[in-house]
């Protein structure tokens, strides 16, 4: 039997939804060709990679994010550490929806695509529906690890600050613990959308930062500067707060180590201090911020 790649599989589900793309060079509407690649009217041609994704960026761009943090993140993922905070999610989508509107989610700074992944999961194991997922990142590694997991959704190498869509393309926005850029999603979310941003909250990983900044001013984090610069963009419509411990087993220790910037440039000697206390709970704590374009 014909088993189909998953390069074909991305061409047609691009085809498919080909009306959401706008060449990030001239901004003009974009087709998919011979199921190989995305063209505009102005001949710029971005290839389908063999791997089931687009790469829209006009350069290479190096990040801080290797293999290494994306292979930590989807291990801490699949562990269950932020299953209370997918179900939130998907459950703020659901009240947003009428029963058979299909929905359109971009999530905006995706990384490795966990995230995403599994609230479409959620989403579909709680009342099935015409779903649109497309995750964009401006890290290729971060991209190609994504295609790797899930062929279902339109994943992107691109920019945020450059968005490769066509105008109020999306329903939902998400932005979840990474970097936004407002006036892209302002330009990219339909007039009854929402932008959902997930921030950590003042106890996010308390145990780590305890540790990791003792006596500086960083040992106390707060996120009152993003929640206002979010209100300047959006009309905030609601705050939830979602609190809760997770059961931590030793062998995620080093992952969640190495996936948080928490631990970036800290001493080692820090970082075995965390390996000698044992820890068997960590504390999990966010801010979703949810909002919609003022009129």
């Amino acid at each position: 039997m014909f088993q189909k790649s998953k390069k074909l599989i991305c061409a047609e589900m691009m085809a498919k939804h080909q009306e959401i793309f706008r060449c990030p060079l001239c901004e003009k509407p974009m087709q998919v060709i011979d199921l190989q690649r995305l063209v505009c009217s102005n001949q710029h041609c971005f290839d389908i990679a063999k791997h089931g994704y687009v790469n829209l960026l006009s350069r290479s761009i190096r990040t801080k994010y290797d293999k290494r943090i994306f292979e930590n993140r989807r291990l801490i993922s699949k562990s269950g550490l932020f299953n209370p905070l997918y179900a939130a999610v998907s459950q703020i989508i659901w009240n947003q929806q009428s029963s058979n509107e299909p929905i359109s989610i971009l999530d905006a700074g995706c990384g490795e695509g966990s995230h995403l992944n599994s609230i479409q999961a959620e989403l579909k194991r709680e009342k099935p529906s015409a779903l649109l997922a497309v995750g964009i990142d401006i890290s290729k590694e971060g991209i190609s690890f994504a295609a790797s997991e899930n062929s279902d959704t339109i994943w992107c190498v691109a920019d945020l600050a450059n968005g490769p869509f066509s105008n109020q393309s999306f329903k939902f926005i998400l932005n979840i613990l990474s970097p936004a850029n407002y006036s892209e999603f302002q330009r990219l979310i339909s007039d009854n959308g929402l932008v959902i941003k997930v921030v950590p909250g003042q106890d996010y990983l308390k145990e780590l930062r305890d540790i990791f900044y003792k006596g500086s001013d960083k040992q106390t984090y707060s996120n009152a500067r993003t929640i206002s610069h979010f209100n300047k963009h959006f009309h905030l419509s609601d705050v939830e707060s979602i609190g809760y411990q997770a059961n931590l087993s030793e062998r995620l220790i080093e992952p969640l180590l190495g996936m948080t910037p928490l631990s970036w440039g800290t001493s080692g000697e820090r970082i075995e201090k965390v390996h000698q206390l044992n820890l068997k709970q960590v504390t999990m704590d966010f801010k979703i911020l949810i909002g919609s374009v003022r009129n």
